[in-house]
């Protein structure tokens, strides 16, 4: 079998594809998050906080002063950005819910498999002989 057929056999199972179309749809997901978090979780949380926004939070470890995080940046300062990582940790707080609860109501919609049912078991030698000596009595 040629290298080629091997990868159409490979590409082709349903774990593959899943796959495929299971990122594709969490790419989508994650823009969704994304906006969610930063257009409207993060301003509701600074307003809260006394006008705060996360995403501009941070520490300059170099020698100099800046204004604002992007000045430092483009200085080339090295910077811990603590207010992004909050960003980040929310962003992951928002997916995990969201995979919790569409995976739990999957589960609920799974419809329970009945038990197979199984044949009662055959009656012994013993027994069978016994029922057919009980029938001969009776004629």
């Amino acid at each position: 079998m040629g290298f080629m057929q091997e990868f159409k056999e490979f590409a082709m199972k349903g774990n593959v594809v899943d796959l495929a179309v299971g990122v594709i749809i969490g790419g989508a997901f994650q823009k969704i998050v994304d906006s969610l978090v930063k257009d409207m979780l993060m301003p509701v949380l600074g307003k809260l906080l006394g006008g705060v926004d996360f995403k501009h939070l941070y520490l300059n470890l170099g020698d100099k002063t800046f204004e604002t995080m992007e000045a430092a940046e483009k200085a080339g300062a090295p910077l811990f950005k603590y207010g992004v990582f909050i960003n980040s940790i929310i962003d992951f707080l928002i997916v995990a819910m969201a995979i919790f609860v569409a995976i739990k109501a999957m589960n609920k919609l799974k419809r329970a498999e009945p038990a197979p049912v199984e044949a009662p078991p055959a009656d012994p030698e013993d027994i069978k002989l016994l029922r057919e000596i009980r029938d001969a009595l009776k004629k």
